[in-house]
């Protein structure tokens, strides 16, 4: 309804305008661009809507009171029936007129429907966006915490890819620190002197190192399950010797923190690759944790920042915080009284690194809710220090996720390993397939099933908006009813059969204005506006970040369509212009559905 929208809005200004002049109002030209217009709520009221409550105030009259004049000026066009509804200005389109542009141009464009506005542009064509996420620590593997984060981060850069825009996603491997240390410890406790390796005990080098860390914090307070072992509270400080040995750079400690590092990070890189995760760059702490030093000492010498009488270097933050709180959270340490830099000014740096490595226009940080204040306080100091692009900066935050188990924590070995809860995805996958009987007709069933789990887990993560806290539950991900990833796995398999079965019974795709003409039905109608309106879906999701706009639309998509092919056979339609127009109607739709799959990171199966 691309095309049918712009025009709309075009016929509402001229009439709007009109209405200013017979009623001499003083008021400024209506731009088309302006006119608000929306998906009427219900069919019998109209296709489109244009609320008139925006003019109200300045035409000093009621909104059905304008919308009456306005509809009354505008009159019926070739677009269709306009009419007045309580403070709407509504259209019921031409069916036959609105229904071929929108499945020529699912047609012409493919996989790329979706990527263009009522203009036929890329609404975000000429922006560079950076966008960070996972972030995963060098200590342990991904968790379902990072799924989350991951599917995200994922999701939103192909969103944006999809509205035009030219996107890098990084990923900063979190690599030093005392945490890092306390693996490093366990190590050599437990497992070098016998040799250890992921290898030799048949692990992921992730999963190994994050053993190691659930050692480590068993040695520091005891075994909670074992009572003859003790406390060893003096671990603690040899981890903070050993995070003083590395920044040192004592030979032996790098040497081991090198090795286990590696074994992580080789870990986690296969679990993005089985996950459908990529990146453009990879930043590493250990290479970016003093950068930013220099950037404050210049803003020290310009008054951006002071010098506390302990000798740290602060920034007054009240503007950020507000007035009335803890006067202790009013300044934000920058530099220790000892010169050494926070966390945050590794972050400082880091961003400003990242622009001259790639000059983008907006940065997102993928990152959990907790950490909201730690963002607010980063861009505000980035906008002190006067560069022009701070003002793009973006927290994308998200909500924490969790089992019905409840909260995990990783150095207690409660946190659910992503690569273990895909592998549990995946069997119950291949299960229920086997279950129905399906998987000598579905061809290779273990890759069928990988795909599934998958499909599962990306998409019950996507579905609800991210700032929203959540639940994860397996067994309801993995349904084959409802809004979930299999559901729509199974529509579009389901939908391709269709068409196989309706091309080998003879039936050809009849694609002219005159046999889309032809598509009248109400449920033919819906789903022809449902399509219609993915472009304007990318474009909102894009400009919000959130998936979860997707996920809604393709569920909605899968649901009119099977309401469609219930009500309005294919084979069996009589006519045959009408079955090739109903055929060209289903290919259409199979197309969007696996466009808005892509984006929500579900894998389309042809068999299932």
């Amino acid at each position: 309804m691309a095309d049918s929208k712009t025009e709309f809005k075009q016929i509402i200004a001229n009439a709007v305008n009109a209405f200013i002049k017979q009623k001499g109002i003083d008021a400024e030209e209506v731009k088309a661009e302006s006119i608000v217009v929306q998906a009427a709520p219900n069919p019998e009221m109209g296709d489109l809507g244009s609320p008139m409550f925006a003019f109200a105030k300045s035409f000093r009259m009621a909104p059905p009171q304008i919308a009456a004049g306005v509809a009354e000026l505008a009159g019926d066009c070739s677009l269709g029936k306009i009419l007045a509804v309580g403070p709407y200005v509504n259209i019921k389109l031409d069916k036959a007129g609105a229904a071929s542009p929108i499945l020529a141009a699912v047609a012409a464009q493919g996989e790329n429907y979706g990527s263009f506005n009522n203009e036929g542009k890329k609404p975000l064509d000429g922006r560079r966006v950076m966008i960070e996420f996972s972030s995963p620590n060098t200590n342990k593997p991904l968790h379902l915490g990072h799924v989350r984060n991951d599917a995200l981060g994922e999701s939103v850069s192909r969103i944006l890819r999809k509205a035009g825009a030219e996107v890098c996603k990084v990923d900063l491997i979190n690599n030093r620190g005392v945490h890092i240390c306390k693996s490093m410890l366990a190590y050599k406790w437990f497992h070098e002197e016998k040799g250890d390796t992921p290898e030799s005990l048949g692990m992921k080098g992730d999963h190994f190192v994050g053993q190691c860390y659930v050692e480590f914090d068993q040695w520091l307070k005891g075994k909670k399950d074992d009572p003859a072992s003790v406390p060893h509270p003096e671990a603690a400080e040899q981890a903070e010797e050993m995070l003083v040995k590395w920044e040192a750079g004592d030979p032996e400690v790098r040497a081991l923190w090198q090795k286990m590092n590696d074994w992580t990070f080789n870990g986690v890189k296969e679990t993005y690759e089985r996950t459908g995760i990529s990146f453009d760059k990879y930043y590493f702490e250990s290479d970016t944790y003093l950068k930013g030093k220099d950037e404050i000492l210049k803003g020290l010498e310009k008054g951006v920042f002071f010098k506390a009488e302990d000798g740290s270097v602060r920034i007054d933050v009240t503007d950020v915080v507000g007035k009335g709180k803890d006067e202790d959270n009013h300044e934000k340490v920058l530099l220790r009284k000892d010169g050494t830099s926070v966390y945050i000014t590794q972050d400082i740096g880091t961003a400003i690194s990242r622009h001259g490595d790639w000059a983008f226009n907006q940065l997102v940080y993928v990152v959990a809710s907790e950490q909201n204040y730690h963002f607010k306080i980063l861009f505000h100091i980035l906008q002190k220090l006067g560069f022009d692009w701070a003002e793009k900066l973006y927290h994308l935050s998200y909500g924490l996720v969790n089992l019905p188990s409840g909260r995990m924590k990783s150095r207690e070995g409660t946190v659910v390993d992503a690569d273990d809860l895909v592998d549990s995805l995946h069997a119950d996958a291949l299960e229920a397939i086997k279950e129905r009987g399906r998987d000598s007709e579905v061809g290779d069933a273990d890759d069928v099933a990988e795909k599934v789990a998958l499909g599962a887990l990306h998409y019950y993560m996507l579905q609800a908006t991210p700032i929203k806290d959540m639940l994860f539950n397996p067994a309801e991900s993995l349904s084959f009813n409802g809004n979930t990833g299999p559901y729509l796995q199974y529509m579009g398999a389901r939908i391709n059969s269709i068409l196989g079965k309706a091309k080998e019974a003879g039936i050809k795709m009849e694609t002219s204005d005159e046999a889309v003409a032809l598509l009248k039905a109400e449920e033919e109608w819906e789903l022809i506006k449902q399509l219609g309106d993915f472009p304007s879906v990318v474009e909102k999701a894009a400009e919000n970040l959130d998936p979860s706009v997707v996920a809604a639309f393709v569920y909605d998509t899968a649901k009119l369509f099977s309401k469609f092919y219930q009500q309005c056979s294919i084979i069996n339609a009589g006519d045959p212009v009408l079955a090739g127009a109903r055929l060209y109607l289903a290919d259409c739709t199979l197309q969007v559905i696996k466009n808005a799959m892509q984006l929500v990171l579900v894998p389309y199966l042809e068999k299932m």
